[in-house]
């Protein structure tokens, strides 16, 4: 595998879960969660504590795309030394209001520092390039992932680029299936899971729109009708779930696509925002 960030590895790990049989899960979580795991924790003790075979657990570093288990062993090693690895802690009864507001926050930032240790420049190139092209512009999400959707269009809205969100299976299907090789297609879904996104993502690009997925995992169902795919992470807690501080991650990286397409018709975008400042100031009360 390829040398990977070290503060991407817990992401790393994370955004590849979904390929991981439920068993294999368990075992994971347990490795992850084993408090001695170092660089000279043998194969052997891991297998037996888990009560699987050794290369049960060889097979499981391999789907999560290390070369082996001495790989996978070595990468983890280092990753759970790092600060970030240690910054999520889990919401308990017993937290007063300070340490409350300092996990949460936490939480967050750890989102932040993972997201931006796995975010593909290239990809990330990519989608400036069909966003700052594209006639037409599509954001999809349901729930949580539709909120993200509408802060996307209302900061493309203010430097002059009109765009359509929608959180209804069956308006994303009707506008999906009109879509062309002119029109672009910005789904947001945390889990990549989402039947309701997936669909219209299908149809659109079968249509030939560019099509740009915003997921927490990298290897997911939707991902397989994206031209492009940015991936978010998150650890989140059992109360405020993945959702929660992975939205803050997803909302970082649609700024930068923002700012970026921005960047790219500067002198437009900056006389959009003029225009609509001035269109927003005329109706507060004097």
């Amino acid at each position: 595998m390829a040398q990977l960030d070290p503060k991407s590895i817990g992401a790393h790990i994370r955004t590849r879960r979904q390929q991981l049989t439920p068993l294999e899960l368990k075992v994971l979580d347990r490795i992850l969660a084993k408090p001695d795991f170092s660089e000279t924790t043998p194969l052997k003790e891991v297998a037996e504590e888990n009560q699987v075979s050794e290369a049960m657990i060889v097979k499981i570093a391999k789907k999560l795309e290390f070369s082996g288990f001495r790989d996978f062993r070595s990468g983890l090693a280092y990753y759970k030394q790092l600060e970030v690895a240690n910054l999520h802690n889990e919401i308990s009864e017993q937290d007063t209001s300070a340490q409350l507001i300092k996990k949460v926050f936490e939480t967050s930032i750890q989102a932040l520092e993972e997201t931006m240790a796995i975010l593909d420049i290239e990809a990330f190139d990519r989608c400036v390039e069909i966003v700052a092209n594209a006639q037409h512009i599509d954001l999809l999400g349901i729930g949580g992932s539709a909120q993200i959707a509408k802060d996307m269009a209302h900061k493309f809205l203010r430097i002059g680029i009109k765009t359509s969100v929608y959180d209804d299976s069956h308006m994303m299907l009707m506008s999906s299936a009109v879509c062309n090789d002119q029109s672009c297609v910005i789904a947001i879904s945390h889990s990549g899971t989402t039947i309701d996104v997936i669909e219209p993502v299908q149809l659109a690009r079968k249509n030939g729109a560019k099509t740009i997925v915003i997921t927490n995992y990298a290897i997911s169902p939707i991902t397989q009708y994206a031209d492009v795919v940015l991936t978010s992470t998150s650890q989140g807690s059992l109360l405020l779930g993945e959702n929660a501080a992975s939205r803050v991650a997803q909302l970082n990286i649609l700024d930068a696509l923002y700012v970026a397409v921005a960047k790219r018709h500067l002198n437009r975008a900056e006389n959009y925002l003029a225009k609509t400042r001035a269109a927003v100031e005329s109706k507060r009360i004097k």
